[in-house]
């Protein structure tokens, strides 16, 4: 029998929407006030669904005090009150949109969860926009 859980958790980071290859004129047009050359900030929603088996001992998909620490480490730790250009390795060549940011959140914890589980990860960055990655 499959199920899906799921952790909600929060937090705070500054980014610049801005691809180089464009003019300064074409990056405002497009990104409007989000090619802040001084960069802006959100509050992010995130819930990671987990999709998978429930252990017929433990009753579990997965011990969510395992998924807290993992998504705590690997994520909140790296994101939390971070400027995501600048102090995030992998949006030093990627633009950090919302759809961005949560496909490398997803990367990051795919390594970490194990292979017979699915993730789904749901990013708020307003209350008003979200993605979820992957589609399943």
């Amino acid at each position: 029998m499959r199920a899906t859980v799921s952790r909600k958790v929060y937090f705070n980071s500054s980014h610049r929407l801005h691809n180089s290859s464009w003019s300064d004129e074409k990056n405002i047009e497009i990104f409007g006030k989000c090619n802040n050359k001084y960069y802006h900030g959100h509050n992010y929603t995130l819930i990671v669904k987990v999709i998978g088996n429930i252990d017929s001992e433990s009753g579990f998909v997965i011990d969510m005090k395992l998924l807290k620490h993992i998504i705590t480490e690997y994520v909140i730790n790296r994101f939390d009150h971070k400027n995501l250009n600048i102090e995030v390795e992998e949006f030093k060549q990627l633009n950090p949109t919302m759809e961005n940011i949560a496909m490398v959140i997803w990367n990051i914890l795919r390594k970490e969860l194990d292979r017979d589980l699915d993730i789904i990860i749901k990013l708020h960055e307003t209350e008003n926009n979200c993605v979820e990655y992957p589609l399943l």
